[in-house]
């Protein structure tokens, strides 16, 4: 390839890129490196995960595609996927070290919405419910992460990651923030029976921060014992597998009868929401968070007759990339359990189908030095 130079260092002129089309089209491509403007950084990726919510695009979850009554959707094709990610500064356009306290070399990750700082909520500091809705790896303005090099626009919210962070482990930043605001969203007590419905790597973030809250009791749910096992090395003291008990009576069993007292639904399953309203307490708070690919139906007078519960959504991560941080600054996850496959970008398939399967991987990164 031939080459450019920048006021920093030579780049090479083209990249590699895995390019969403449509579901189940992503194509492996070679595109131009993006350069530098005012406000922008230029960012080498080390590594990059693949979400939950990048399997459901790709598969044609109404959310991102519309339905045939309702064509469109939230992504937008032709555009370079991925939205997990650690990187490193190669370009700095003007302003933008200052602004960030960024140096060419340093580690760093990016907030994975770009707000537009215009909108009702961007003016009232709920960026992250921005009408517009930059998030990386799914919007025109915003190319993604499952590439060679990334650029960060103007208005992106970045952040310097400590070297002493291993860099497959600070590619987890983003999943265990957006674990950290779903956790956050339960406003949980001291004396709470906090149950965690779904153990992947979202799951286990949930379990390790509602340790950090200090719940009395915390209760993991999966299909997968593999996956049970990760949830108490991080913090449950129960897992329950729905193929061999029945867990609302379970947990009702340990509760005198009550119930849970904040169920945190992260299955991606539609049947994990009517396990939890019949498992969660009267008056107890149930917080959503999955993206799920077809409509979760339940009875809602559940929420409001039977229980008046307190029913609390979960989108992204605001403010919560520094404890993210800190929280794998101290090693409080064992990441090189949750980490179970390091694959080369070209992969990109067969990382679609492990994350798909969930059989044998927990989380699945490419890594862009192979």
């Amino acid at each position: 390839m031939g080459e450019v130079t920048t006021e920093h260092r030579a780049l090479p002129r083209t990249m590699r890129a895995v390019v969403c089309h449509g579901p189940e089209d992503y194509r492996l491509e070679e595109l131009p490196v993006p350069a530098a403007g005012p406000g922008e950084v230029l960012a080498r990726i080390h590594y990059a995960g693949i979400c939950a919510s990048d399997l459901k695009c790709y598969l044609g979850a109404p959310m991102f595609w519309g339905t045939p009554d309702a064509p469109g959707g939230y992504c937008q094709p032709p555009i370079t996927a991925g939205h997990e990610f650690i990187a490193e500064v190669v370009g700095l356009g003007e302003g933008a070290g200052p602004k960030y306290g960024l140096e060419i070399g340093d580690r760093v990750i990016s907030e994975q919405i770009v707000p537009c700082r215009q909108c009702r909520f961007c003016r009232n500091g709920q960026h992250w419910m921005c009408d517009i809705n930059d998030v990386y790896g799914f919007r025109q303005n915003t190319p993604g992460a499952w590439a060679d090099y990334m650029l960060f626009p103007a208005n992106a919210i970045n952040y310097k990651v400590p070297n002493t962070i291993p860099p497959d482990h600070a590619a987890f930043i983003e999943p265990l923030a957006c674990a950290i605001h779903a956790v956050q969203q339960g406003n949980i007590q001291l004396q709470d029976t906090v149950v965690i419905a779904g153990c992947g790597p979202l799951g286990l973030g949930m379990v390790a921060a509602t340790k950090l809250k200090g719940a009395a009791r915390i209760v993991a749910i999966d299909l997968h014992d593999d996956r049970l096992a990760a949830a108490r090395q991080v913090g449950a003291d129960v897992g329950l597998n729905p193929r061999a008990e029945d867990v609302v009576k379970a947990v009702k069993e340990m509760t005198e009868g009550y119930g849970c007292d904040v169920y945190i639904e992260a299955t991606g399953n539609p049947a994990g929401v009517g396990q939890g309203l019949e498992m969660i307490r009267k008056l107890g708070t149930f917080v959503e968070f999955s993206l799920f690919t077809q409509p979760a139906t339940v009875d809602w007078t559940i929420i409001g007759d039977r229980k008046e519960l307190t029913i609390r959504g979960s989108h992204l991560s605001p403010h919560c990339y520094p404890i993210a941080i800190r929280m794998l600054e101290e090693k409080l996850l064992p990441m090189d359990d949750i980490i179970t496959h390091r694959i080369p970008l070209e992969d990109f398939q067969a990382g679609i189908s492990m994350v798909k399967s969930g059989a044998s991987s927990v989380k699945v990164l490419f890594d862009l030095s192979l």
